[in-house]
């Protein structure tokens, strides 16, 4: 009966010992950042603006090509530099259902901005409630992000206005 006993409390040792080294490891992991795309790292509204001025009409986010040629947001590039050096960062984005380049035009956009630390960092998704992370750095709450169970920083609002408010924030 002692025999088993002592058994038993070298387990529960073991065990113990084997949840506090899980929980360190956990504590030195990087935090998730992700960062949608269209209003966020890259000039959607601008884009848009111009396609209008010319006299496009209809769901503009389905002009072929439109996501290929966006002009990076003011900091947004450098403020993706800042977040990657203290967390793991993530390019989170939806590309509209009706237009197929679009996915294709998010790629490259990435990779000529952000070529190396955009590399593999590109999620794209309707459901961005599904990923799992701690912050997501947004500018509207469709797609997911009105759900998202990490913290969500909804930019252009009043505590969010722009990079430098979302930098003092995380970093």
């Amino acid at each position: 009966m002692e025999a088993g006993g002592r058994g038993m409390g070298l387990k529960l040792h073991l065990v113990t010992k084997h949840l506090a080294i899980q929980k360190g490891e956990r504590k030195m992991e990087k935090k998730i950042v992700y960062v949608d795309m269209d209003g966020v790292l890259a000039d959607f509204d601008g884009a848009v603006e111009a396609l209008e001025g010319a006299g496009n009409e209809g769901p503009l986010d389905e002009v072929e090509g439109l996501f290929l040629d966006l002009d990076p947001l003011p900091n947004a590039i450098a403020a993706f530099h800042t977040l990657a050096e203290k967390y793991d960062v993530y390019i989170l984005s939806t590309g509209p259902w009706n237009n197929p380049s679009a996915w294709s035009d998010k790629l490259l956009w990435v990779k000529k901005h952000l070529p190396e630390l955009g590399t593999k960092r590109l999620i794209l998704s309707h459901n961005k409630h599904l990923n799992a992370g701690d912050y997501l750095i947004d500018d509207r709450l469709k797609n997911g992000a009105e759900k998202f169970t990490g913290e969500l920083l909804h930019c252009g609002t009043e505590k969010y206005p722009d990079w430098k408010s979302v930098l003092n924030y995380l970093m």
